[in-house]
């Protein structure tokens, strides 16, 4: 039986992505997952920003600019004729945030989400937003899924005893420090991830 975090929440997310993991065809909770040959499963079509075509220069230099911090990818709202959604990533983001957005979309899609819609639905009299059609805890259940399946806890767990880095682990399994951090953390393995970094570098 598969080792499952501690938490109700966190086993939740762990259930969904070791399921996401099987149908990736991934039989070792070492073995890296590859969110760019999953999408295509998925009917997620990945483009490139270049590829944009109608985006003033204005745009683009913000996006591209002060506002690459600010995004990470976007889907389309409609789907192309042959049933694919187009998916475009921030080409300023590395490839490995790169693998954590592709598979929170992914999430999305196996774990049947309504796709959220960031248009304004009200003003008040000041004019500032005051509703957003934005559902937080489906935003978070597929951001979960897809580290959680990006970096089983089981794996995770036995590097964290093994006294690897995030660092390191973030090497293995494509991804970034602070997804493996994160993973770490709300998998309750933060205080014998710390106790074993020291240990090591006393040693």
């Amino acid at each position: 039986m598969k080792q499952l975090p501690p938490t109700s929440k966190g086993r939740h997310h762990e259930i969904r992505a070791l399921g996401l993991r099987e149908f990736a065809g991934l039989t070792r909770d070492i073995e890296k997952l590859d969110p760019f040959e999953l999408a295509k499963y998925a009917k997620l079509l990945v483009i490139t920003f270049e590829d944009i075509v109608g985006l003033s220069e204005q745009s683009i230099r913000h996006l591209l600019g002060e506002g690459k911090d600010m995004w990470s990818g976007g889907a389309a709202s409609h789907k192309l004729p042959d049933g694919r959604k187009l998916i475009i990533l921030n080409p300023t983001h590395s490839k490995n945030r790169h693998n954590a957005t592709l598979m929170e979309e992914i999430s999305h899609v196996f774990l049947g989400h309504k796709p959220s819609r960031l248009a304004i639905e009200s003003k008040n009299k000041d004019g500032k937003t005051i509703a957003r059609d934005y559902n937080a805890d489906i935003e978070e259940e597929a951001y979960s899924t897809g580290a959680a399946a990006l970096v089983p806890y089981s794996a995770l767990k036995r590097y964290v005893n093994e006294g690897k880095t995030a660092a390191q682990i973030a090497r293995h399994f494509n991804v970034s420090r602070a997804l493996v951090e994160y993973r770490i953390k709300i998998s309750r393995l933060w205080d014998e991830y710390k106790e074993n970094i020291f240990s090591s570098a006393r040693t």
